[in-house]
């Protein structure tokens, strides 16, 4: 029974900090943008990885 009266206090200061860690996040705009980080992955340059026999060449023919 003793030992309840350690843990509930640590209980208490460690919900403190999670709500403190998360409102200084949403303050410095830790949230402002959710979709950006997970689109940039699409438009990386990774031509120099594609090993050459692999890449697939543009036609530049024109049709008339």
């Amino acid at each position: 029974m003793d030992i309840i009266f350690l843990l509930i206090p640590i209980a208490i200061v460690l919900a403190g900090f999670a709500i403190w860690a998360f409102f200084w996040s949403v303050n410095n705009g830790q949230y402002d943008d959710l979709e950006s980080p997970a689109h940039s992955i699409l438009y990386d340059d990774d031509e120099d990885l594609i090993p050459e026999d692999a890449r697939v060449k543009p036609d530049n023919k024109q049709d008339d």
